[in-house]
């Protein structure tokens, strides 16, 4: 037997459930829609919708009495994921748990650096409002982009040879060099401005 496309768990069903009881959304399926974020992560797309919103490509799921509607783009990438509500320090709200890798994170190196930009970098830059994206790897070099506080700033350099590749060579010993893609001359709101 095929494995669920989606499962949730206890506390998905409970407030899912909860959020159906509000007079905005009485009984209203729900749509999902993954799509590719960038080149390493999925991007989840949840809205309540009318009954009558179902398209015919939609793949129609009832988990417990709740329904889905999954555009037919999006079941193989969803296939297996469990839908699960948490409610921690770290932030509350739905959080899927998906089997499924975008294509460039089959690349067990890839897939390496992945994991250490979202649990090492990425925290450290977000206490400056910046972030850093994964858009690809080859022979030992790591592409990525820059965002928030990061795109634009003035020591930019800094924290992409002294934090971000000396942290994945440390880590990876793959990795050869960081390459930086950023456009950085459209930034809006850089967390240090360039000297003039």
């Amino acid at each position: 037997m095929d494995s669920p496309i989606l499962t949730l768990t206890e506390s998905a069903i409970a407030k899912i459930k909860d959020l159906q009881n509000s007079q905005e959304t009485k009984g209203m399926p729900i749509r999902v829609a993954v799509r590719e974020d960038s080149p390493a992560a999925f991007r989840y797309l949840v809205r309540f919708v009318p009954l009558e919103d179902k398209k015919a490509e939609d793949e129609t799921v009832d988990v417990e009495g709740i329904l889905f509607y999954i555009d037919g783009e999006s079941v193989p990438m969803l296939a297996g994921s469990t839908l699960d509500f948490v409610d921690t320090l770290g932030g509350t709200g739905f959080k899927f748990d998906n089997p499924n890798k975008p294509p460039l994170l089959k690349d067990p190196i890839a897939a390496r650096v992945h994991q250490i930009i979202e649990e090492r970098i990425n925290p450290s830059l977000a206490t400056h409002g910046g972030r850093v994206a994964l858009l690809d790897y080859r022979d030992g070099k790591v592409y990525v982009q820059l965002g928030g506080g990061c795109q634009g700033c003035g020591m930019v350099d800094v924290t992409l040879k002294q934090g971000i590749e000396a942290t994945l060579k440390e880590e990876i010993p793959e990795v050869t060099e960081v390459l930086d893609t950023t456009d950085h001359a459209s930034a809006t709101n850089p967390y240090h401005q360039p000297g003039k």
